[in-house]
């Protein structure tokens, strides 16, 4: 472990390079499909994130100090004044017209053409994807998700009463494509739901050649593709990878994101580019609940029309980098040996695998009592697995305050190690 010194700050654990042998290795589902069970564990989670007295290493929440919150109070300020008549109208069910048109243009500079007529705007992320779900799949179907995966994608999955089949999946390549290619061929899905940049919570990032062979294959098995790009503007290198919707020519992969991660979670502003399944997206948001709050959007489309995003995202991606292996070399040197983590290319989770005598369940219990929330790994698969597992956040907490928070958790996993010994 290296360290450094910062003035008036103290010594901070400074990032280093390691090889892979400090990772975990590829995931190894069952590959059955499996009903979700894990709604209530989920609540829990994102209750505490909401305690002002625990230190948050659990919910991926992207730290204040990386959003431009004192800009979108201006423009929000500003627009109430000029435009009190957003406040009593409902917006469009697909979306303010101006900010759909500032959406394709980004997608356009990010070699992702697309139409203002696919774009969908939601209430945040998890909303494009119950849509995207509802309009490819029905109950009982079989969804075909990464493993581990994010358990808001378990939790809609359960809800809509479908079934999920885990693929295995690399901690930093993504999914693996020879299993999926053998699942399309036994006709076990209906459609995939991954989130090839930057998963939550592995991190992995599929590679650009993958990218466009995950597209031939699903155009050739007639299976669509849900494409979770949430962290995809917060990768650490330039250029920005495209999407897999890059390489999709038939109209069969929809893309969902938001600006939760990247400018304002607060608004709650997410949106789809549904590709084939634009009509009925539309009608399932009209059904579901009218139309998302305009006047947010109105503030997102005049913050693009400004400029800056790029900037915007650039710096915050920096600070995750910074964040992330800081946080990853504190685990490391802090946590049971024979601890694994993985080294993520953007966005601000890491996934850490420790000796199977560790209970994460506990582990997250008793953190609890020390003033710590964590995400125990079970609650990121259908099937239960990864019990000796967690999720940490990086998004916000400053180097001291992580140096103190891994500190204590890992004496907390040690004392349940020797306990199991």
């Amino acid at each position: 472990m290296l360290v450094e010194s910062r003035p008036k700050s103290g010594y901070f654990v400074s990032p280093q390079q390691s090889g892979e042998s400090d990772e975990p290795a590829m995931s190894r589902p069952s590959m059955a499909p499996e009903s979700v069970t894990s709604a209530q564990m989920a609540v829990d989670i994102l209750e505490e994130s909401r305690r002002p007295e625990l230190i948050n290493l659990g919910a991926a929440i992207p730290g204040p100090d990386s959003l431009p919150l004192k800009t979108f109070s201006r423009i929000t300020s500003g627009l109430v004044r000029r435009k009190p008549e957003l406040l009593g109208r409902y917006e469009r069910p697909a979306g303010n017209d101006l900010l759909r048109q500032r959406l394709v243009r980004h997608w356009r500079e990010a070699d992702c053409p697309c139409a203002s007529e696919e774009v969908i705007i939601t209430n945040g992320c998890q909303e494009a994807l119950v849509l995207s779900l509802r309009a490819v799949a029905k109950a009982g179907d079989v969804i075909a998700i990464e493993s581990p995966t994010f358990y808001g994608v378990l939790q809609t999955i359960e809800s809509l009463g479908m079934q999920a089949l885990e693929i295995p999946t690399h901690p930093r390549d993504g999914v693996d494509l020879d299993a999926l290619q053998r699942v399309f061929l036994q006709r076990q899905v209906v459609a995939c739901l991954f989130i090839p940049s930057f998963n939550n919570p592995l991190g992995s990032c599929m590679p650009v050649e993958n990218r466009r062979r995950l597209a031939e294959m699903l155009a050739q098995a007639k299976v669509p593709l849900i494409e979770d790009d949430i962290y995809g503007d917060l990768g650490y290198r330039e250029p920005r990878l495209p999407t897999v919707k890059s390489f999709d020519k038939s109209g069969n992969v929809l893309l969902c994101s938001s600006f939760s991660k990247t400018l304002v979670p607060g608004f709650r502003i997410g949106y789809v580019l549904a590709g084939n399944w634009s009509e009925r997206l539309r009608h399932l948001k009209l059904l579901g609940n009218v139309a998302t709050a305009g006047l947010p959007q109105v503030a997102l489309a005049e913050y693009l029309q400004r400029g800056g995003y790029h900037r915007q995202v650039r710096q915050a991606a920096q600070t995750y980098h910074w964040r992330s292996e800081q946080i990853r070399a504190l685990v490391l040197h802090y946590f049971p040996p024979g601890t694994l983590v993985t080294r993520p290319q953007g966005g601000f989770v890491l996934w850490v695998e420790m000796p199977s005598e560790v209970d994460c369940v506990r582990l997250h219990d008793l953190a609890l009592l020390a003033g710590i929330s964590v995400t125990p790994g079970v609650i990121f698969s259908p099937s239960g697995d990864y019990r000796h597992h967690i999720r940490v956040s990086c998004g916000q907490l400053a180097a001291e305050q992580a140096e103190s928070a891994v500190r204590r958790l890992g004496q907390i996993a040690r004392r349940l190690l020797d306990d199991q010994l």
